[in-house]
């Protein structure tokens, strides 16, 4: 028998060499048609448009394009044009990059480290330069001993990861285990001892104790209250905690017996989680207005401020329900702290302290932004905020002290600003912090990281791009709503064959891995997507206002007559324009924020140029304002103006109703039904949603859903059966696919029924919001520990993280603008 050698995969370079040696003339016909375009970047499309475009014949065409090369551009995803050279950033799975130049002149093939090929780029902004002394971030040193996955499919599952590795080391002997022993002796709160006392003081005695303890609960009845056995509890060395009743507490001495004797990391999670280790949380979210009415389709003030509201709502329930099954006498409490604007707009943004709606410990603390020179009165836009942070997170600390009289067992940032002030915070007060990012702005904006320069006067990338980098390396773990939001999609694959492929994306955290602002600094190792501080937790729609449109006792009719006078009154004016004459088609449904990302426009043309979706259906969108003259922002201005052109040029009238924001949740629940009722559907155009806030409401009201394929979308609809993933820079096939299905129901209207259906249970298995809170209160309590008995603080990394804050930060954010008020 044979036995077959072992060797290394190819690399890209022995690839590109070897295809040199097969196809010489098509591969040398291809690299000078990139070459032939000049300097620049050519995005993954272009390098595989021109493949089909080389001179020769189709045979050998073809054998480029299945063999190794062909491979290499479609995992490639840019590649820099610097004549004669071409280099090529390769992603062959999740997380994994290589970088190869070819000089075509000289056929000669380099393997590039990630800092040859970042000064290789940078030559696309700044030319040939000798400086060879550039500021380049690495954080890989600091974490090149830390445990983590190498396999793409664990990448979002950090906390199962993190507990098979820490737990197997460190249950190894009982020496090992002091550990988990100080930290259930650290347990107070407000100076009362949680847990175990000082009659417990080693392992052995620990055990002992609980075996004890197991013989003693085994002989009550399962439901007696832990006051009736709290006195012979605590001669034994326990205190309260470990449960409500008899039955809770055996529980609980069983789980911590069963990790004594044989650990298993499934049951260190449930011990964990069962710990009472967090009661007062606090969540910043400091820019747009942050308020429960009248805010909706405001500037910057959108899915996020929904999100935490219901995810508040969810968080206090399951806080409640766990401190009652700890046995414990103690009251929650979660601070949503955000910015307090005087010049509210009619909104509760002026008032200090507001409690939330549907909580009863849960508030909104406003904290306004100061300089010298006063408070800041008005709203200012969400890339304008950088010199404020610093001083808000300082008044923010003496706030949120006044408010819990103590600080918080958990931090949770939002948005680049939040995550920011969270992270300044979290260093401050020794919590633990946990980062959402919802959108990150280097993903949205192609480029905007190598000519930072350009956008900078109107959006500040420099600062917002550095503080992303501090905040998710300063984070304990990182909540995500998907895996592309991580590390992208890795291999191509067929979500609807009639229509489309899902690329080889990037995710956005992974864009971070390693990126040069030319001139600035360059990095070569920002995050890594296989740190297990990350978790896929997806949130869902608050199921109060969000439910199935076939729920008919739950309905609210007494709305339908306000939003028939939205959907259909002639009267133009300030609040819907646009006529629908037919009312027995069904409607194509949008709504969003009205910005160049959110690709409003880009829908509303995609409906205009299509006669025969014009024929099928009408077309109602809700976003912004339709009159410039009531807008600040600078993109919505711009998106504003191009919707009255399409209304204008296209001759939309009689088939598109442009409504502007609103901000009645409850009526745009009814709204998202009514549409069900006409058998119509719902579309999210953007050409990238981090999550998809508004798909979930929509899909958990039975609206059939087409939504963006960039993003976290593609991760909630499954194509064909729960809904519709579509590509926004194709608008022509995105109007096919709705075509399509309009063209289907009318042949079958079981088929509207068949997806409605679908996106129904997809919901009901994977996006609720008391999944979300009872999986983050979970992690909260494995992270708290494992920061506590490991050295998960990352101490280094985070005196790095405060050196490039004082000299690097610090220094852009005194190149932003201060806001000036208007003169009363």
């Amino acid at each position: 028998m044979v036995i077959p050698k072992l060797g290394r995969s190819p690399s890209i370079r022995d690839r590109v060499e070897d295809t040199l040696s097969a196809h010489r003339n098509e591969l040398v016909a291809l690299l000078s048609r990139y070459v032939a375009q000049g300097n620049g970047i050519l995005q993954p499309h272009h390098l595989i448009d021109e493949l089909d475009n080389i001179v020769g014949d189709d045979v050998g065409r073809q054998k480029l394009s299945d063999g190794p090369f062909g491979q290499i551009l479609k995992s490639a995803q840019e590649a820099i044009i610097l004549p004669p050279f071409v280099a090529i950033a390769v992603r062959p799975r999740p997380g994994v990059w290589e970088y190869v130049r070819v000089n075509v002149h000289e056929l000669s093939v380099d393997q590039l480290s990630i800092s040859e090929y970042l000064r290789f780029k940078e030559e696309l902004v700044d030319g040939m330069f000798n400086d060879y002394y550039v500021l380049e971030l690495d954080l890989e040193p600091f974490n090149a001993s830390f445990p983590r996955p190498n396999r793409s499919s664990s990448i979002g599952n950090g906390v199962q990861f993190l507990n098979r590795h820490l737990s197997s080391n460190m249950f190894r002997n009982k020496e090992s285990l002091e550990p988990l022993l100080d930290f259930l002796r650290a347990h107070k709160h407000k100076g009362q001892v949680m847990m175990l006392n000082d009659r417990i003081q080693s392992i052995s005695r620990l055990q002992s104790a609980l075996v004890k303890a197991e013989d003693h609960l085994t002989k009550l009845p399962p439901e007696t209250p832990f006051g009736e056995f709290e006195y012979e509890f605590q001669g034994m060395g326990f205190e309260k905690g470990w449960g409500d009743t008899a039955q809770r507490v055996l529980e609980m001495i069983h789980l911590l017996l069963d990790i004594l004797q044989a650990p298993d990391p499934s049951t260190l999670e449930t011990f964990l989680g069962r710990i009472p280790m967090v009661f007062n949380v606090v969540i910043l979210s400091p820019h747009g207005y942050f308020g429960q009415a009248n805010v909706l389709g405001l500037p910057d003030t959108g899915g996020q401020v929904v999100y935490i509201l219901d995810q508040v709502r969810a968080l206090e329930s399951e806080m409640f329900l766990r401190i009652q099954k700890q046995g414990l006498d103690v009251t929650p409490r979660i601070l949503i702290v955000t910015r307090l604007i005087p010049d509210a707009k009619g909104t509760t943004c002026n008032q200090r302290l507001e409690r939330v709606s549907g909580t009863e410990h849960t508030h909104i603390l406003r904290v306004p932004f100061r300089t010298e020179k006063g408070i800041l009165r008005k709203w200012i836009s969400r890339f304008d905020v950088w010199p404020y942070l610093e001083t808000f997170a300082e008044d923010a600390a003496s706030e949120i002290a006044a408010e819990l009289q103590g600080i918080p067992d958990l931090i949770i940032g939002n948005y680049s600003d939040g995550n920011l002030v969270a992270s300044l915070l979290a260093s401050k007060l020794g919590v633990t912090q946990c980062t959402i990012a919802h959108a990150l702005e280097k993903t949205k904006y192609p480029d905007s990281d190598i000519y930072w320069k350009k956008f900078d006067d109107k959006y500040h990338f420099s600062c917002q791009f550095t503080a992303d980098l501090i905040a998710m390396n300063n984070a304990d773990f990182i909540i995500t709503s998907t895996y592309q939001e991580i590390a992208g999609t890795s291999l191509p694959k067929t979500v609807a064959p009639w229509y489309y492929e899902v690329k080889n994306t990037v995710g956005q955290y992974e864009s971070h891995t390693a990126f040069t602002l030319p001139g600035l600094y360059r990095v070569v190792h920002g995050i890594d997507v296989f740190d297990p501080k990350f978790n896929i937790v997806s949130p869902g729609a608050d199921m109060c206002i969000y439910f199935p449109f076939s729920e008919v006792e739950k309905r609210l009719t007494a709305l339908h007559g306000s939003i028939e006078k939205l959907l259909y009154d002639p009267e133009q004016n300030e609040e819907h324009i646009g006529m629908l004459n037919d009312r027995s088609k069904p409607i194509i449904f949008s709504m969003a924020r009205l910005d160049r990302v959110k690709n409003i426009t880009g829908l509303v043309e995609c409906y205009a140029k299509n006669a025969k979706l014009r024929e099928l259906a009408n077309l109602v969108v809700v976003a912004g304002y339709n009159d410039v003259k009531k807008s600040n922002d600078r993109e919505e201005i711009v998106e504003i103006e191009k919707m009255h052109e399409l209304m204008k040029n296209y001759d939309l009238q009689g088939q598109f109703r442009w409504i502007s924001a609103q901000t009645n949740r409850a009526r745009n629940g009814e709204l998202y039904r009514y549409i069900a009722d006409t058998k119509g559907i719902f579309v999210q155009p953007a050409f990238y949603e981090a999550f998809g806030l508004t798909v979930v409401e929509a899909m958990t009201c039975g609206l059939p859903t087409f939504a963006t394929c960039h993003g976290g979308p593609a991760e909630i609809i499954e194509p064909g059966v729960s809904g519709f993933n579509i590509d926004p820079y194709h608008p022509d096939q995105v109007a096919a696919v709705m075509v399509d299905f309009f063209e289907k129901c009318k042949e079958d209207p079981s088929y509207w029924n068949k997806i409605s259906d679908g996106g129904l249970q997809r919901i009901y298995e994977r996006y609720t919001w008391k999944i979300y809170s009872e999986r983050l209160m979970t992690l909260a309590g494995v992270y708290g520990f494992w920061k506590y008995v490991s050295k998960l603080e990352r101490r280094e990394t985070r005196r790095y993280l405060e050196m490039f804050y004082i000299l690097k930060f610090r220094e852009l954010v005194n190149s932003v603008p201060l806001a000036i008020d208007d003169q009363h």
